[in-house]
């Protein structure tokens, strides 16, 4: 899925699930979610994580909600340091290199801390309890496969 080119404002696709127009063409928001396995564990830790991409999505991340549901998460990419100051709910934190191998686990991370891993690339944001329940350490590869 390529990224939108830079236009003007008045001619952005509208990321609110409405329709937009860039040039002639009419486009529609496509939420991006993904299914994440452990191959190592032959496990599925999620089967709907949303995509953390742009500034914005990254700023705000889990501070709305009041919970994730079991099977859902949060990828965010760039990124070496989460915090969940303000979350409502605990999480599990995976830190990923470039090539979606686990370099870090923090387990069921509560609110108002901070997480910090140098050598990641992105991280993912999972229900308390998943990593446990998956059986997932650091060294672990991970699989990423977008579901619509």
């Amino acid at each position: 899925m390529g990224r939108v080119p830079d236009l003007p404002p008045a001619s952005r696709p509208d990321f609110a699930g409405h329709p937009a127009t860039i040039g002639s063409i009419l486009c529609y928001k496509v939420l991006l979610m993904l299914s994440i396995r452990n191959l190592t564990r032959n496990t599925v830790l999620a089967t709907a994580v949303q995509v953390a991409d742009t500034s914005k999505k990254r700023r705000s991340g889990l501070l709305k909600l009041t919970g994730l549901p079991e099977g859902g998460g949060l990828w965010i990419s760039p990124c070496e340091a989460i915090h969940t100051i303000g979350m409502k709910f605990p999480i599990d934190v995976l830190f990923l290199d470039r090539s979606k191998k686990v370099v870090k686990v923090r387990k069921e991370m509560g609110s108002g801390r901070l997480a910090v891993c140098l050598r990641a690339h992105s991280v993912l944001e999972l229900p308390a309890g998943t990593s446990a329940a998956t059986q997932t350490v650091p060294g672990d590869q991970l699989q990423f496969e977008k579901i619509l």
